[in-house]
Order: structure tokens, then C-alpha cells, then sequence
């Protein structure tokens, strides 16, 4: 396997030149030749959409930095059999880097991938809130993998991403391991990592900054047309912080998403800890249909939520097939706002939910609330009710 650095196919590290062909000529050479490591070092390259390719190992050495370029014409979308993106979502279908039917690859090293998020927000729109609006046109993510398989993703800073960071689409085989994500609060929906209708994913070791959810897990039937189940999820000593929710499970549109772990995790100053939650807003058709069991939290602090450390809800007219068999061990909750809140609808029973070895130190009038559930078991929940600090 051979090394080749992007400076020798004439990229330049100067902040300013468009290095998009020259860093894709490197990567497709590395293809050509049987793989290797195409090499990034020694400052700032501009580039626009770059598409990984199979047995290539894509390096951003430290003190280096990938930007992503402030121009949208010098990014491309997603086009690959099977996917049907409809207009995006969030009107979005590009990144940075991409792939597609690859396999063995991955995104390594010490250095940063900069998304240049900020680019593409007018800065005028900026609310009450502290909130850029949502712009008009599309906004690249960093990476977006398309039936991928054997995929590493380790040691760099992901910052910045204009949308989500990371999403992994019908990809098997995943290892996300020491990555921190950051992106500036002011933009909107810069989620950490979105799992979209995967198997075999591991997260470990990684340190998440955002502004929307930091790991969501997703089912999206819509974009495919053909379907697979997310399953075998682990997501393990990580720290997330959000002005969101911490980890995601599901919308109520979503296919089937079962066997996901999630161990020894801090959730920071978010809305919501974790969250279930099927509403009528993101419902695409149908009443719902949604099929979620056996997801397990163990070892998990959750702080300083102002919403609900643990959330999960169907709003009424939701029909979801199944959201059964989840469990809660060895949680704190810390300085939580509103309840833990378990609540199905008219149409959709939660069953078979547990709460095992559960703190929760809570300013708020309730600490847990059931609705339309079953087979909830409790055992060792502690409740301390705190002072509201005026």
C-alpha cells in the first residue's frame, strides 16, 4: 500500500486556493493503485466535495486542517442508485467528503476538518435567541457514506459543519472512535452523528459540542427503496454536550431499530437527555409505523437538562408498530428542570420499559410521569427534590 501525499498532485496549503481537484486526483490514484493513504500535512487546504473511494485511507495529519470552501458551487450531491434524497434533508444532499458503495476506508489522524459552517448563514438574521435562520439554500455536511462497508472514522476534529456532521446511511461495519465534534451555536441543526438505517456501528471515546443532537438513530424509510433494519448500535464513554438532546431514538415514520447499547456517557446543559419522541410534525405520511425495542442506557449522567433528562413520548394519531423493551440502569439525573416522562397515545402502548438503580435530584413539581404504558418496572429510583434557585 502506498503513500500519497496531496502536495505532490499540486494541492497547496495557503488557505486560499481551491484544492478540490488536486486532492481528488491523489485520492483517485490511491484507488487505481490498489489503496494506501492519501496524506494531508503542513497547513490549511481549501477543497470543495471530495469522493472517498475504496481500500483509501484519507490522513489529516496534526497541525493540518481540510476547510471546506465558502462557495456552493464547489460542492456535489449524493447521486447513487437506491437513493432517493427527494429535495434533502434539510434541503441539503452535499458534503464535504463522501462515498458510495465504498468499502475499507476511512478518515484518520490528528488534524481538523473544518466544515466552514458560519459561510452559509446570513449573519443579519441572527434572532433573540442567538440563532442564525435556516438559509435557503443547501448547506453541506462534513461526511455523508452511502452503503459503505468496513469504515474507520478516528482521532481528527470534526468543527463546524454547516448540517450534520456525520451521516451514515445503510453502512455496516463502523468504528467512530476519538473524534471530537464542535460547531459554532449560532447555526442550526449541526447534529454530531445521524445512524440512519445501519449495522454494526461502534462509537467510542468521543467528545460532542453541538447545537442539535449529538447522536441521533434513524430509520428513514422515505430515502431508500430498499430497506434495512439500524441495528447492533454501541456507543460507549463518550461526553456530550448540546443546546438539544443528547441522543435521539427514532421518528415516527421511521422502519425498525432495535439492539442499540448505549454505556458510560455524561449529558451536559441540554434540553433533553434522551429522547424518544414521535409528534405529528415529523410524521411523512401515514399515521406512523415506527418499530423501536430493546435499547439499553447503563452508566449514564445526565446534567443540567432543562427539559427532560429522559423523554418518551407518542403524541395522540401517532401508530407506531412497537416501542417496547427499553431500559435505564445506573443513571444520575442531576439538576433536572421537568419529569422523566413516559407517555404513549390512544393508538400506541409503550411496554416492557425499565428503570433500574435511577438518582434523580429535580427542581420540578414531578419527578416521573406515566401515561398510556405498560409493564414499567421500577427498582432502586431515588427522588430528591432540589430548591428552584430564583
Amino acid at each position: 500500500m502506498g503513500i500519497f501525499r496531496i502536495t505532490d498532485f499540486g494541492a497547496r496549503a495557503d488557505g486560499k486556493t481551491v484544492n478540490t481537484d488536486a486532492i481528488q486526483n491523489a485520492i483517485d490514484t490511491c484507488h487505481k493503485n490498489g489503496g494506501g493513504r492519501v496524506v494531508c500535512e503542513g497547513g490549511v487546504f481549501v477543497s470543495g466535495t471530495l469522493e472517498l473511494k475504496s481500500n483509501v485511507n484519507f490522513v489529516v495529519e496534526s497541525g493540518s486542517i481540510i476547510k471546506g470552501s465558502e462557495n456552493l458551487n464547489d460542492y456535489k450531491d449524493l447521486q447513487a442508485a437506491g437513493f432517493n434524497p427527494l429535495e434533502g434533508i434539510e434541503k441539503s444532499k452535499n458534503a464535504l467528503i463522501l462515498a458510495k458503495f465504498a468499502e475499507n476506508i476511512s478518515i484518520t489522524g490528528m488534524g481538523k476538518i473544518d466544515g466552514s459552517g458560519p459561510a452559509f448563514y446570513d449573519h443579519k438574521t441572527l434572532d433573540t435567541n442567538g440563532k442564525f435562520a435556516k438559509p435557503e439554500t443547501p448547506r453541506p455536511r462534513i461526511i455523508m457514506l452511502y452503503r459503505c462497508k468496513n469504515v474507520l472514522i478516528q482521532d481528527l476534529s470534526l468543527i463546524d459543519s454547516s448540517c450534520w456532521t456525520i451521516w451514515l446511511m445503510q453502512c455496516e461495519n463502523v468504528s467512530i472512535h476519538r473524534v471530537k465534534f464542535s460547531g459554532d451555536r449560532r447555526m442550526r441543526n449541526n447534529d454530531g452523528i445521524d445512524i440512519d438505517q445501519c449495522k454494526n456501528v461502534t462509537v467510542s471515546d468521543c467528545i460532542f459540542d453541538t447545537e442539535d443532537d449529538c447522536i441521533a438513530v434513524r430509520s428513514m424509510k422515505n430515502l431508500y427503496e430498499k430497506q434495512m433494519v439500524c441495528e447492533d448500535i454501541a456507543v460507549t464513554n463518550c461526553i456530550l454536550k448540546t443546546n438539544c438532546n443528547g441522543i435521539r431514538i427514532g421518528c415516527p415514520s421511521d422502519g425498525e431499530i432495535k439492539n442499540c447499547v448505549f454505556s458510560n456517557i455524561v449529558i451536559e446543559n441540554c434540553i433533553n437527555g434522551i429522547l424518544f419522541e414521535y409528534p405529528l410534525r415529523y410524521l411523512f405520511g401515514g399515521s406512523g409505523g415506527a418499530s423501536v425495542h430493546d435499547i439499553l442506557f447503563d452508566n449514564v449522567i445526565i446534567k443540567d437538562s432543562t427539559g427532560s433528562a429522559v423523554k418518551l413520548i407518542v403524541e395522540d394519531d401517532i401508530k407506531l408498530e412497537r416501542l417496547s423493551g427499553i431500559s435505564f440502569s445506573n443513571i444520575k439525573i442531576l439538576n433536572s428542570h421537568k419529569p422523566i416522562i413516559v407517555c404513549g397515545s390512544s393508538q400506541t402502548t409503550v411496554r416492557n420499559i425499565r428503570f433500574d438503580g435511577v438518582e434523580i435530584r429535580t427542581t420540578g413539581e414531578h419527578a416521573i410521569l406515566f401515561q398510556k404504558c405498560e409493564g414499567v418496572k421500577l427498582n432502586n429510583v431515588e427522588v430528591f427534590q432540589l430548591p428552584v434557585i430564583t
